[in-house]
């Protein structure tokens, strides 16, 4: 079986697309189950998933200013794999508690909270998003599907599930951004476009801002990921922040909130 050091040699003879399909490897894995009692409000969703082993908890920085309290501001949910989680790295580090920290320099009253599990597929997500809605979320970054492809799942199986969990969470009147993904090119030009094409058909389909593809500028760079070469350094991810950001900020201009909590134009 080959090494990570070994992959990472190939990974810079091949290029930084497929090297960042390979990173995803790394974060591929066994479905994680789902909390046994979906929780009720957004107190009990934080508290249950802290006190289950299986997920990684949702966690929001607390922002440095006191007010309006993180409790009272509306909600950015990051929902994927161990991408979202920041398996490797602090909890600060992680990308949804770097775009906290974003949110609050900039002005946006929001509150971050990091739904991300590591080797989550899309159908392990399906199974989660009565879970996510507890949050009450009024936006989900939606980050799955690189585990499918990885996997060599069907792509409209995959496709499938991400459509589903869509539908369920417009449904609870949330806005979903899309991270788009990619794969290595030795998974065949045929399956690797129709995978790609599948995040920008939904975003269609759906009306949905798109962020094209979620490791821009840090898939194959070596200084931006860690030492196994797979998963992004704290610096990575504040790369993989200002990639969200370009599809996030545009839906959040006219939901800003007053230090009151309520909205105002930006």
């Amino acid at each position: 079986m080959t090494n990570c050091s070994e992959l990472f040699h190939r990974i810079t003879h091949l290029g930084a697309v497929c090297f960042t399909g390979l990173l995803l490897i790394g974060l591929s894995g066994c479905d994680q189950s789902t909390p046994s009692t979906v929780p009720s409000s957004p107190s009990s969703l934080e508290s249950t998933a802290q006190s289950s082993s299986d997920h990684t908890p949702l966690q929001g920085t607390i922002p440095a200013t006191p007010a309006p309290s993180p409790e009272d501001r509306p909600r950015i949910i990051a929902f994927g794999n161990s991408l979202t989680a920041g398996l490797g790295v602090s909890p600060e580090q992680s990308y949804p508690a770097q775009l906290q920290k974003q949110l609050d320099t900039l002005g946006y009253h929001y509150q971050v909270l990091n739904a991300g599990v590591s080797g989550d597929t899309s159908a392990g997500g399906l199974r989660r998003v009565s879970w996510v809605l507890a949050g009450k979320p009024r936006v989900v970054i939606l980050e799955l599907g690189g585990n499918d492809g990885l996997r060599g799942l069907s792509v409209p199986e995959t496709r499938s599930h991400l459509d589903a969990i869509i539908r369920q969470l417009k449904d609870a009147d949330a806005q979903v951004v899309l991270a788009g993904m990619k794969l290595p090119p030795n998974y065949g030009e045929e399956y690797t476009t129709r995978f790609e094409a599948m995040y920008r058909e939904l975003a269609k389909l759906h009306s949905l801002p798109l962020i094209p593809f979620l490791l821009e500028g840090v898939g194959g760079e070596k200084t931006l990921n860690q030492a196994d070469g797979i998963h992004p350094t704290g610096e990575g991810y504040r790369i993989v922040v200002d990639n969200v950001l370009r599809s996030l900020l545009p839906i959040l201009k006219d939901t800003t909130t007053d230090s009151s909590g309520k909205k105002k134009k930006a």
